[in-house]
């Protein structure tokens, strides 16, 4: 079992990290989902999601968007995924992701990956995961 830290961990290096290991077998937890971010502009990035959400073709047929920031890092995570295969949909099995650290992972180590820390930008323009959830309208327990 690999527990990785999303703490400043850009998303998408993270999410194929993670999707490469539940591949493989293994299980994965991603912890501090809610810390992970999203480089670009923050008016652009909440303007696409927004926009991701809003597109429908039938109401009652179409996709729908958890609000809560570990749901969206794990749909996101979905996407590294052949998941409409039966190896695909038993990754996605594997993987799991929670806000803040659980008391179970508690005193285990977190994993970090190398490349992928927010530290690495050239600039300043990046955006959490719980900012964009909060600006979509997740109500923040």
């Amino acid at each position: 079992m690999k527990i990785y830290n999303g703490d400043g961990m850009i998303l998408g290096r993270l999410a194929s990290r993670v999707a490469k290991d539940a591949l493989l077998g293994e299980e994965v937890h991603v912890v501090n989902a809610e810390n992970i971010v999203i480089s670009g502009q923050k008016v652009l990035i909440v303007a696409r999601e927004k926009q991701r959400r809003e597109r429908k073709a039938h109401p009652t047929k179409s996709a729908r968007f958890s609000r809560l920031p570990e749901r969206a890092v794990r749909r996101s995570i979905r996407g590294m995924l052949p998941w409409k295969q039966a190896r695909g949909k038993e990754a996605f099995k594997r993987i799991m992701c929670h806000r803040g650290v659980p008391e179970a992972f508690a005193g285990k180590e977190l994993l970090t990956v190398l490349g992928a820390s927010a530290q690495k930008l050239p600039n300043l323009k990046f955006i959490t995961m719980g900012e964009i959830c909060k600006r979509l309208g997740w109500k923040q327990p």
